[in-house]
């Protein structure tokens, strides 16, 4: 039953927190940033937030110094919004995911054109 509950707090942290980057985070380094799954700890002390930047490592360093300074505002902004015994810490954590998709993406297409040429020269 606790995983199921940490499950539960988890998908409302990510919710909350994807929210408040649309409408309550306004420091100019965080992009556009996609909150792809939170972790939680079984005693929902610590939230592991994994994010993902489009563009380049550039984009995604500045992104990760904002949610750094944003870090305390967003612990608060939960701890306001969620209510929890403990609010937990948070970790950001890029996720590589979404970039590693549209790298494998990339390279199925260049494949689909090989093929296709060598079909057409025969």
């Amino acid at each position: 039953m606790e995983g199921k509950r940490s499950e539960k707090v988890a998908d409302l942290i990510r919710r909350e927190v994807s929210e408040m980057f649309v409408k309550s985070v306004k420091d100019p380094r965080i992009g556009l940033i996609t909150i792809t799954r939170v972790r939680l700890t079984e005693d929902c002390r610590l939230a592991r937030i994994y994010f993902s930047v489009p563009g380049p490592a550039a984009e995604r360093e500045k992104s990760i110094e904002g949610l750094e300074s944003a870090k305390g505002f967003i612990r608060r902004e939960l701890a306001r919004r969620i209510n929890l015994r403990y609010t937990p810490e948070i970790i950001f954590t890029f996720d590589p995911s979404i970039e590693y998709a549209i790298h494998i993406g990339k390279v199925l297409q260049s494949l689909q054109k090989e093929r296709e040429e060598d079909s057409n020269e025969d």
